[in-house]
């Protein structure tokens, strides 16, 4: 069995493309089950997010007609019409493909940390499909490990490198007791979506989140906590707010310097850190020079993503290298899987060999024979009957001066030639 990584993912294909070709979760497990079913498949996992669909299989066919065959049959197209955004890694390009992915390596955000959990989950969907085995089950314990490794010895994923990201990274820099704070988020999209995570994240104190529609920063209420509400409502709650987070598609300003100069007044000069995602901007650019406000713009925060991205990107290099290692480490296990059939047959053998003499010492102590001269006649035929088959083919390699193999006999058993 040979194993192979097949996919396609952001790097390959257009959304259209990946969109046609993700497996919904409720049909993971049956679709594993399915494609086990082939005589020439016996493990597989699937990832399928946003970014990629990926089969990671033990197969016998290691150009995998029988997954190129099932794969385009499944999601009902021409295979000649997404053969050009697949991939196929075999082997060792499987196994160093599976840990660079875990580890954010090959993500759209160079080391996000959430494809880890969703590799987790589809370890967890295959092993309840029953479509994990020694393998794969070794394998994916083993990408875990590694990307924990990865996460532990390199900066890979310290830095900003999103906007949402890095309004949250600024935030936790000025404010050093940030399970205190209140943040005020503006808007419901998906900056402010993933800003809201974040914050949840940094177990920040209190979120309130003010959008046109009531019902929409509900919904994101209902995830990260909180409270949701109108944008009229934003003058009463302002004062509240220690860091304010705006990302809207208002053609206006939201906030206004009157707004945030009675604001500062009730909290009694205390400071308040406004980030203004949006463009155009929701907070008026005059609200800068304010005292005890510390605006900044998108364009404020370019500085710290590529600063991030710039350490994230040596934090990479480090991680290839851990990945080197590893993947050595793993095809090493891999390869050591191919003598265990053996071992177990020579145990066998060996294991026969002592049962059958065993049993005739036994007998002949029943019958009333010397101890002493039943266990020296076990031990003699013990290891003549033992070493018959290895002495054999010694001779005949000698006879066909063979000396390649009587050199790895030697290493095999650590034997040392004796002087005549």
């Amino acid at each position: 069995m040979a194993l192979l990584a097949f996919g396609i993912n952001h790097k390959t294909a257009p959304v259209n493309i990946r969109e046609r070709v993700a497996f919904s979760p409720e049909r993971l497990q049956d679709a594993c089950q399915e494609l086990v079913a082939f005589p020439d498949v016996s493990e597989v996992a699937i990832l399928s997010t946003c970014n990629r669909t990926e089969l990671y299989c033990c197969v016998n066919d290691p150009q995998a007609k029988v997954i190129e065959d099932w794969f385009s049959n499944y999601h009902h197209l021409q295979l000649e019409d997404i053969a050009p955004y697949i991939y196929k890694h075999p082997e060792n390009d499987a196994v160093r493909h599976l840990l660079r992915v875990a580890s954010g390596l090959d993500s759209l955000v160079l080391g996000e940390p959430q494809i880890l959990g969703q590799v987790k989950t589809a370890y967890r969907d295959a092993n309840s499909a029953g479509t994990i085995g020694a393998i794969l089950n070794k394998l994916c314990q083993h990408t875990f490990k590694v990307a924990k490794q990865v996460r532990t010895d390199t900066a890979i994923g310290e830095s900003a490198v999103s906007v949402a990201y890095a309004a949250v990274s600024l935030a936790k820099q000025i404010f050093s007791d940030f399970e205190s704070k209140t943040v005020l988020l503006i808007g419901a999209g998906e900056t402010i979506e993933l800003a809201a995570r974040h914050l949840k994240e940094s177990n920040i104190g209190n979120i309130i989140i003010a959008n046109r529609t009531v019902e929409r920063a509900q919904a994101l209420v209902d995830e990260v906590g909180g409270v949701a509400i109108a944008l009229e409502d934003i003058p009463a709650n302002l004062p509240k707010a220690d860091i304010v987070i705006s990302s809207t598609a208002s053609p206006l300003p939201i906030l206004g310097k009157g707004s945030v100069e009675r604001s500062i007044k009730i909290r009694k000069h205390r400071p308040m850190l406004m980030v203004d995602i949006a463009v155009p901007r929701d907070i008026e650019p005059e609200i800068g020079g304010m005292p005890d406000v510390y605006l900044y713009t998108v364009d404020d925060l370019k500085d710290i993503i590529e600063e991030g991205l710039r350490t994230r990107r040596e934090a990479a290099e480090q991680a290839e290298d851990i990945i080197d290692n590893q993947v050595s480490a793993f095809m090493g296990w891999l390869r050591s899987q191919n003598s265990v059939s053996v071992i177990q047959a020579y145990r066998s053998s060996v294991a026969k060999i002592k049962d059958e003499e065993l049993e005739k010492a036994l007998k002949a102590l029943k019958n009333g024979r010397d101890p002493e001269d039943t266990l020296k006649r076990f031990a003699s035929a013990l290891t003549n009957k033992i070493s018959h088959s290895p002495t054999a083919k010694i001779r005949q390699a000698g006879f066909d001066g063979n000396d390649e193999l009587l050199g790895n006999i030697k290493e095999l058993f650590d034997l040392k030639e004796i002087d005549n």
